[in-house]
C-alpha cells in the first residue's frame, strides 16, 4: 500500500487546503493514497461527474468499524436504509425516477416565490444580532437561517424546526465521517430514527389532512403513476433536510469570510449589491461549501490517462477543481464579476444540486443584507483564531 504524500486532512490543510491541492494537480492529479483515487483537476472532476462509469451507489452497511461493537453496527440498519434510498446515492435508472417525481414538487419558480420571506427571516436574524452588538455570523444567521427556511417549506412548525436542525447536523458529522467513527455512528442512528418517526408521522398527517407545502406535494407527487414509496419519502425528506442545512450554511459562512478578509470585495458589493448573483457564484467557486464527494468506478477505465480498476472508490476534490488554473485565469483571485465560472461548487450532471436555486436565492439575500447592513463589520478576533 502506498502512503499517502498529501496530508488533505493535516490541521493545517483544514485551514487552507489550496496548497495542498496546487501541489497534488501539478504533481500527481491522479493520486492513488492506498485507498481511493484522488482527482483535482476540473477536466478529471467533471468527467467522474458526467460519464455513467461512475456510479453514485457507494453507500453500504460495513461489516465492521474500529471501535464499535456488532450489536451497534446491527442497529445501524435503519440509518443505512435511509440512506441508500436516497436519490443521492443511486444511480439510473432509481436515480431518474426518484429526481423527476421530486422536481414536481420543488421547482425554482417556487423557490423564487420564497424570496420575500427569506429575506424576512434573514432580517428578523439580523435584528436580533445586532441588538448583541457582537455576534458569531454562524450561529446567528448562518446555521439557523437554512433550517427554518427548508423547515418552512415542509410545513414542520417553528417548535420543532430546532430539532430537525440538530438531527441533520447529527447526519452531516456521519456522513463527513473522523476518527471518532463510533460516535459518529451512534449520532447518525440516533438521527436517523428520530427523523425517521417524526417524518412518518407527518406524511399520516399530510395524507389525511393535505396542506399547501413541500410535505404534501411530495406525498403527492406523481409520475406516469408512479409514487415515492414511504422510505423513499423519509429518505428524501432527510436528504432536503440534511442538503438543504449544510451546504448552505458553509456558503453563508464561508462567504462573508472570505469578504471580511478581503476588504476590497467587501467594499465592490456594498457599492454595487447588483452584483450579487456573479458574486454568490464566485464563492461557490473561491470556497467550495462542499469540498468532497466521492464515485465508484463500474469498469476499467481511463482517468486522465491513468488506469483506475473496477470497483475503485474515487475521491472528487470540489475544492482542488475550482481552483484548477486550467479552467479559471488567477484562480486563488477573488473576482466577484468573474464570467464565465464552471465552478462546480454545486456539483454537475444527474447529481447537480436540486436545490440549487434555494441555497443560491438564500446566499445571495443573506450575504448581500449582511454586506448593505454593517459597513464596518470586522472580525472579532484574530483571523488565525478562527476554528
Amino acid at each position: 500500500m502506498q502512503e499517502t504524500i498529501y496530508d488533505v486532512w493535516s490541521a493545517e490543510a483544514r485551514v487552507d487546503p489550496y496548497p495542498t491541492f496546487h501541489r497534488m494537480r501539478a504533481e500527481d492529479p491522479v493520486h492513488w493514497d492506498g485507498y481511493s483515487w484522488q482527482l483535482t483537476r476540473h477536466a478529471d472532476v467533471l468527467f467522474a461527474f458526467s460519464d455513467p462509469r461512475f456510479s453514485s451507489e457507494r453507500i453500504g452497511i460495513p461489516s465492521e468499524i474500529a471501535g464499535v461493537a456488532a450489536e451497534e453496527l446491527s442497529a445501524a440498519v435503519p440509518l443505512y436504509d435511509i440512506s441508500q434510498a436516497m436519490m443521492l446515492f443511486r444511480d439510473p435508472p432509481a436515480h431518474t425516477r426518484l429526481r423527476g417525481l421530486v422536481a414536481q414538487a420543488f421547482s425554482a419558480k417556487m423557490i423564487e416565490g420564497m424570496r420575500p420571506r427569506i429575506q424576512e427571516l434573514v432580517d428578523e436574524l439580523l435584528d436580533e444580532a445586532e441588538r448583541a452588538g457582537e455576534f458569531d455570523l454562524i450561529q446567528a444567521l448562518a446555521n439557523p437561517l437554512p433550517g427554518k427556511v427548508i423547515a418552512e417549506l415542509l410545513g414542520v412548525p417553528a417548535e420543532d424546526q430546532p430539532k430537525f436542525k440538530h438531527w441533520a447536523n447529527q447526519y452531516a458529522a456521519f456522513l463527513g465521517g473522523s476518527d471518532e467513527a463510533g460516535e459518529l455512528l451512534r449520532a447518525g442512528i440516533e438521527s436517523a430514527l428520530a427523523m425517521g418517526e417524526y417524518i412518518r408521522h407527518t406524511i399520516a398527517l399530510r395524507k389525511a389532512e393535505p396542506r399547501d407545502d413541500l410535505m404534501t406535494a411530495l406525498v403527492q407527487a406523481e409520475e406516469e403513476g408512479d409514487r415515492l414509496s414511504e422510505l423513499e419519502l423519509v429518505a428524501t425528506v432527510f436528504l432536503l433536510l440534511f442538503a438543504g442545512n449544510e451546504t448552505t450554511t458553509n456558503l453563508i459562512g464561508n462567504g462573508t469570510l472570505t469578504l471580511l478578509r478581503q476588504p476590497e470585495a467587501f467594499a465592490q458589493l456594498r457599492a454595487h449589491p447588483e452584483i450579487i448573483r456573479t458574486a454568490v457564484e464566485e464563492l461557490l467557486r473561491y470556497e467550495s461549501p462542499v469540498q468532497l464527494t466521492n464515485r465508484r468506478t463500474l469498469v476499467d477505465l481511463e482517468i486522465g490517462g491513468v488506469p483506475v480498476p473496477a470497483g475503485a472508490n474515487v475521491q472528487t476534490w470540489l475544492g482542488a477543481a475550482n481552483r484548477d488554473p486550467e479552467q479559471f485565469p488567477d484562480p486563488d483571485r477573488l473576482d466577484l464579476t468573474r464570467r464565465p465560472n464552471r465552478h462546480l461548487g454545486l456539483a454537475h450532471g444527474l447529481h447537480f444540486c436540486l436545490g440549487a436555486p434555494l441555497a443560491r436565492a438564500e446566499g445571495q439575500i443573506a450575504i448581500n443584507a449582511v454586506v448593505q447592513r454593517f459597513p464596518g463589520l470586522r472580525l472579532a478576533v484574530d483571523d488565525d483564531q478562527l476554528a
